[in-house]
């Protein structure tokens, strides 16, 4: 896994795509090493878990992608199973996450270079206070949006992994590229 992926300069598809990448290895980053009972638990006064996040966030990209796409998604989450979303549940464990996240992630980077005509092309949301009024977004909407979200979730990832063991992102990429120490 790597931390920045440059795209070829003026290629806005993959710029974006990169950076979407960039946060995804954060994240997934922030389970390297830990037992499931470790990225189960919650250090802190939130409710929120290190798989849970993982679930949260390959979960939510699913759901971005199949809107983006116009198409149905069997994982959308309704107020019954929303907290279901955060944590895992009944043999769920964090390497078939890991699994389903990357699948999404090939999909939705598929759907962007293979089956979008223009960044600019636009799909419908649901009506909701928390999407654009006029009901619709773009592709390089799309992208960025996936950009703020994950970064989101992998900053507190990075709180609840330093809460876990005292590990920071600065030290789990280090440990992912060989080096021993920060210095």
């Amino acid at each position: 896994m790597v931390t920045h992926v440059l795209a070829e300069a003026g290629d806005e598809r993959g710029e974006l795509l990169a950076f979407v990448e960039a946060q995804r290895g954060a994240l997934r980053r922030s389970v390297a090493g830990l037992t499931e009972k470790q990225a189960a638990s919650r250090p802190s006064v939130s409710e929120l878990s290190l798989s849970g996040l993982l679930k949260h966030v390959a979960e939510g990209e699913l759901n971005w992608l199949r809107m983006a796409q116009q198409r149905p998604n069997d994982k959308e989450r309704n107020a019954e199973t929303w907290s279901d979303g955060f944590r895992l549940v009944g043999d769920e464990t964090v390497p078939q996450m890991l699994e389903f996240w990357a699948r999404v992630a090939a999909e939705t980077e598929a759907f962007i270079l293979d089956d979008v005509d223009s960044m600019s092309d636009t799909f419908p949301l649901p009506a909701a206070p928390w999407f654009p009024e006029n009901g619709r977004c773009s592709m390089r909407w799309l992208l960025v949006h996936l950009v703020e979200e994950t970064g989101r979730h992998a900053g507190h990832a990075d709180i609840l992994r330093e809460a876990l063991d005292g590990r920071t992102a600065l030290d789990l990429v280090a440990e992912e590229a060989g080096y021993s120490g920060r210095g």
